[in-house]
């Protein structure tokens, strides 16, 4: 199985002491998958859809309706590879391009920011969901959220602040808004230096929430027993 991780951005230099860039984040959150990494944030595309059998977009600090040509051109691929038949799984900003390329919608959370550790209750179950949970803990970092569904979508999880939390397009299209690959220090540093933006009072309790169990390895299987049509 060709696996290829579609990277939309860039860890910032200062934490990449931490866990590394997203392909490294990526390789440790998935260590059985050997990813053929495309930085398609600086135009590095595949040149087919058929170049892979599983694609895995990354986060991102851009939003999927900012007018970037790199963008449109995600879009454009993202819909070659649904035409393809090829499994995607989408992170955050992969989890919004998903929607967003395929008749959905994305925009600002009135919400506002979701960070740190949230709740997710499942409402669907696949056979591919083994172990079965009931609830997952997630690292969440987003303003932006899915809206508006395409066509042929369901929902899987949803938690308080996020109705689309995980939700699937057909049978061979995941997307999860949480960040898995997060390690817990990175999602700290992140909340700290976007405290203003955040605001001082959710940082404090997004930072507070790292104290919880994280469902990783739950979400690991996941995504390999999906990626193997199972």
């Amino acid at each position: 199985m060709k696996v290829g991780l579609l990277q939309c951005d860039h860890v910032p230099r200062h934490l990449q002491s931490i866990g590394g860039d997203y392909p490294q984040m990526f390789s440790a959150f998935l260590p059985d998958v050997d990813f053929k990494v495309y930085d398609i944030c600086h135009n590095h595309f595949p040149a087919s859809a058929n170049d892979c059998d599983v694609y895995l977009m990354t986060g991102s600090k851009y939003s999927v309706y900012d007018s970037l040509e790199w963008i449109d051109q995600t879009k454009e691929f993202l819909r070659n590879i649904y035409a393809a038949e090829k499994y995607f799984i989408g992170i955050c900003f992969g989890h919004q391009m998903m929607a967003e390329a395929l008749g959905g919608k994305v925009q600002k959370s009135d919400k506002g920011w979701c960070v740190g550790v949230h709740n997710f209750t499942l409402s669907k179950r696949f056979d591919w969901m083994t172990p079965h949970r009931e609830n997952v803990n997630l690292i969440m970092s987003c303003q932006d959220q899915v809206i508006l569904l395409p066509i042929d979508s369901q929902i899987i999880a949803q938690s308080a602040d996020c109705p689309a939390g995980i939700f699937t397009i057909g049978e061979k299209m995941l997307g999860i808004q949480g960040h898995p690959e997060f390690p817990k220090e990175y999602s700290r540093m992140l909340i700290k230096e976007r405290r203003e933006k955040i605001g001082a009072d959710k940082s404090v309790k997004a930072i507070d929430s790292l104290k919880l169990d994280l469902d990783v390895d739950i979400i690991s299987q996941w995504i390999m027993h999906f990626a193997a049509g199972q």
